[in-house]
């Protein structure tokens, strides 16, 4: 990250010294067990997805705590592990939506410009929101203020009060906001479910003149 057009933009937003902090932080975690995802994937985020091309957000709580499982892409997992609940009901859901991609790896949505962002980079192994509120937030929020600083549209999907929470730092009123329950079994069916998410974003994508996503790739 240190060479990306991400760094200098996030540091603005942060205490003196963050990255350094954040550097010790995973030094002392990845030292003491297994942690997800791989440590060279932490950031995979913001590297497989450049600023400039960011025309997506879709924000997630904290990393799949299973082995193989966490990306570094908020709900993505690799295609050869099992897609856990929630990807399933976004999948459905997309399926309802657009039409059924007949794989789970979201690393092509991302390639597209949809910026897959977890607020914690990081979980404990078996541990779900095992570093929460240890380091990452910060950082992540400071992701979200330099998206928000961009001159052209955005559509930010908010699923679940958790991400919900982040609107708050949606100020700038170019962007576009798609909020619903999560897709996690306990809530789908309170909204989540039908809420086409999928079709609402390229429809704003193609108001704005911007190339919509080709979410079944």
């Amino acid at each position: 990250m240190e060479h990306s057009q991400w760094h200098d933009l996030i540091k603005k937003e942060l205490p003196e010294h963050y990255f350094a902090q954040i550097n010790h932080f995973m030094d002392k975690v990845y030292a003491e067990g297994t942690v997800y995802p791989p440590r060279e994937k932490v950031f995979n985020a913001i590297q497989t997805t450049p600023l400039a091309d960011v025309k997506v957000v879709i924000i997630g709580q904290d990393p799949y705590h299973g082995p193989g499982q966490a990306q570094g892409l908020s709900f993505s997992v690799p295609n050869t592990v099992s897609a856990p609940p929630s990807l399933q009901n976004i999948l459905q859901e997309l399926q309802a939506d657009i039409g059924e991609r007949s794989h789970h790896d979201l690393t092509a949505w991302a390639e597209q410009g949809v910026l897959l962002l977890n607020a914690c980079l990081t979980v404990p192994e078996g541990r779900a929101n095992g570093h929460a509120g240890q380091i990452w937030e910060p950082f992540t929020d400071a992701v979200i203020k330099v998206v928000n600083q961009k001159e052209s549209p955005v559509v930010f999907i908010l699923w679940g009060g958790y991400a919900r929470k982040k609107k708050a730092l949606v100020t700038n009123p170019i962007h576009h906001v798609i909020e619903s329950p999560h897709p996690s079994p306990l809530a789908a069916h309170r909204g989540f479910f039908g809420s086409r998410p999928f079709s609402k974003t390229n429809t704003y994508l193609l108001q704005d003149g911007l190339e919509p996503i080709d979410w079944l790739k």
